[in-house]
């Protein structure tokens, strides 16, 4: 027992607690979406309470892995990233679902993304090849080089599933920035590709085009995207400041808001637990990114620095962005909302960097406390 004391001093505490603070919201969400009657028990439910079970065992075992070994590991990880985006057209392993083949079947139980966990291996590998680079990303030439060095990861996975793409490709960039990439190569870059959206526009799926021209029409209900953020809207206000209470939710009921246990459960969790509960989570969101910060801030090598850094881009970019499409502040992406939306596979990835961050703090203060 004094062990596991030591252990867990060493431990950043807020670390630990959010992510399960928001499984207990994200439990009880998931069961107001979907159990019916008076039983608030389902498959759905048990397997999210399953996968934070699975989650939070798995995030124990990161923490007593030495995060430096995968550093060693850049061409293994990799290859590992591109065939595990592949495993999708295996016959009778690839599932699609709503016309994205990016799901593969676990034993004929459950499905899960494969993109979820290439996000991680992308972070792993990204930060093995900056910290080589850095104080070197003085250039364009620097710039394009590390940014060409993942691109055909993130092009396997968009073929799929764009949304893990857009995440991936944040987490890409916010990582070379904080790698010494200069402030003026970063704005001029920026600024080129805000220009160049009428031409990627081109290139977008129907449905792509269609979230983007809902985003810039948001008084056009007959566009189907709009209509969604506007039942989203509806939700969130409809909840006043308390909320209508526990499975109380009229627009949740009514079935005119999309993909409620995934996408949009925080709009759902707004009508429920109103506007407190909505700055609740956003606070324990912002504590927790807060954390994550303070890790890399604190960590001693450049690799751990760069992989806090790669999980605080991703965090913090799903975050925004999912909480802000479902105020219409941005584009429907379909991306989910970190701890608290449906999905095992997500749930696993996300323990999984909470460990990685963990791993990399644990290991700062038990190097502080050898040379005391």
């Amino acid at each position: 027992m004094g062990k596991i004391a030591d252990i867990l001093k060493r431990l950043d505490p807020f670390i630990l607690a959010i992510p399960f603070l928001l499984g207990i919201i994200s439990v009880l969400m998931i069961s107001s979406i979907t159990a019916s009657g008076d039983d608030p028990l389902n498959r759905t439910v048990a397997i999210q309470g399953i996968a934070y079970i699975l989650g939070f065992l798995l995030m124990v075992l990161v923490v007593y892995v030495d995060y430096r070994v995968f550093a060693a590991l850049r061409l293994q990880l990799y290859i590992g990233a591109i065939a595990l985006q592949l495993i999708v057209y295996i016959p009778g392993v690839g599932v699609e679902i709503a016309g994205q083949r990016a799901w593969v079947n676990v034993f004929g139980f459950t499905t899960m993304q494969p993109s979820e966990l290439t996000k991680v291996l992308l972070i792993l590998i990204m930060a093995s090849y900056l910290q080589d680079k850095k104080g070197k990303l003085e250039s364009y030439r620097e710039f394009f080089k590390a940014f060409a060095y993942v691109l055909p990861i993130i092009a396997v996975v968009a073929a799929e599933d764009m949304g893990a793409a857009i995440v991936m490709l944040f987490i890409h960039i916010g990582m070379i920035f904080a790698a010494g990439l200069k402030a003026g190569i970063f704005v001029r870059l920026s600024a080129l590709f805000v220009v160049s959206i009428p031409i990627l526009y081109r290139f977008m799926q129907p449905h792509q085009k269609e979230r983007f021209t809902a985003f810039l029409h948001p008084d056009n209900l007959s566009i189907n995207a709009t209509y969604q953020v506007y039942q989203s809207k509806v939700a969130i206000g409809s909840g006043g400041f308390l909320g209508k209470g526990f499975r109380q939710g009229d627009v949740k009921a009514s079935g005119l808001l999309p993909v409620q246990e995934s996408d949009f459960i925080f709009p759902v969790l707004c009508e429920e637990f109103g506007i407190i509960g909505g700055l609740v989570v956003i606070a324990l969101y912002a504590l927790l990114l807060q954390r994550i910060w303070v890790a890399i801030r604190s960590a001693s090598e450049v690799f751990g620095a760069l992989v806090c850094a790669g999980i605080l881009c991703m965090f913090g970019f799903q975050i925004f962005e999912n909480i802000g499409m479902t105020m219409g502040l941005m584009p429907v992406t379909g991306i989910t909302l970190p701890f608290l939306s449906q999905g095992g596979s997500s749930i696993l990835v996300n323990m999984l960097c909470i460990g990685l961050v963990l791993s990399v703090g644990f290991r700062e203060k038990s190097r502080a406390i050898r040379y005391v």
